[in-house]
């Protein structure tokens, strides 16, 4: 249980209602900012603004998957207001304040570090991204199917990364009849893909693996499918991009070449956002419990 525990849940999307839910539940004391707009109710929790917030009792502050903006804006839903976090708050939160997010970036890094708090990226744990891949790889067959004029069975797809998402991607399209070959730069990764029965190739080769594709889906957040990769690439060819902003992709050459590339970071919220929601409120809520068992001098 939270009993007692002080939690602020500031902005974010239909995911969110989940977490709250979960919290709620836990018996935890929350505090909802940037959800004005929402009609649903829930007990325990006390609709307001980030000024109307107690900020010295705060046990946790928890962001959503987005994390802030490079800003410190919040992205949120449910609000029409602005709202925006600063390292001046953050610093009038006990020492033992924990902020949770999905991801980050430098703003946040720079913030959580000036006020001395603890910044837990939920995104970056192996059982989080695990689970998250089965809604991104449902959303990716939708993508797919709504996007071609072919069958998946016995298209040629091409997955670029063999991370915890690109395997299950890999995975499921060649469930589904596809010829799925994966590009990857470690040795192990190579093996690996070898081991599944696809076909591999080193990155550094991509430029020569595009001249048949009818779909790439490239998950590394790098600049990998380059004007060069895409000068390549069929007309007709559809480019599915999995990973955070702004993706791996050209896309104004994409545009420039008439070929269709869509970036599509946080599937899971789209497509099935209860869902995706229980999986970050069921390893959250883990992590606050273990740190409230822990005391408060410890971090989760």
């Amino acid at each position: 249980m939270l009993t007692n525990q002080h939690i602020a849940v500031i902005g974010g999307d239909a995911r969110q209602l989940e977490i709250i839910r979960k919290l709620t539940e836990l018996n935890a004391d929350l505090y909802l900012i940037g959800f004005d707009q929402l009609d649903h109710g829930f007990t325990g929790a006390t609709k307001c603004t980030l000024d109307e917030v107690k900020l010295t009792t705060l046990d946790a502050i928890v962001l959503p998957v987005s994390g802030t903006t490079i800003e410190g804006e919040v992205e949120t839903i449910f609000s029409n207001e602005k709202v925006v976090l600063t390292a001046d708050q953050l610093k009038q939160t006990p020492a033992h304040c924990t902020v949770y997010s999905g991801i980050s970036n430098s703003c946040l890094n720079e913030m959580v570090a000036e006020a001395s708090r603890t910044l837990v990226r939920l995104f970056e744990r192996d059982d989080v991204a695990i689970y998250n891949s089965i809604p991104t790889v449902e959303g990716t067959v939708m993508m797919v199917i709504q996007h071609t004029d072919i069958t998946i069975h016995q298209s040629n797809i091409a997955v670029l990364g063999l991370g915890r998402v690109g395997m299950s991607v890999a995975r499921t399209f060649d469930a589904l009849g596809a010829n799925v070959s994966v590009g990857a730069r470690k040795p192990e990764h190579i093996a690996r893909i070898t081991e599944m029965g696809l076909k591999p190739f080193h990155l550094s080769d991509l430029v020569n693996q595009v001249s048949h594709l009818d779909v790439c889906i490239n998950t590394i957040p790098a600049q990998i499918v380059t004007s060069q990769v895409i000068a390549k690439m069929p007309s007709h060819t559809l480019v599915i991009d999995l990973a955070s902003k702004p993706g791996g992709t050209d896309f104004r050459y994409a545009e420039k070449r008439g070929i269709k590339a869509l970036l599509a970071p946080g599937l899971p919220g789209i497509v099935a956002p209860k869902t995706a929601g229980k999986i970050i409120a069921n390893v959250l809520t883990q992590l606050l419990i273990e740190r409230s068992q822990n005391g408060k001098e410890n971090t989760p």
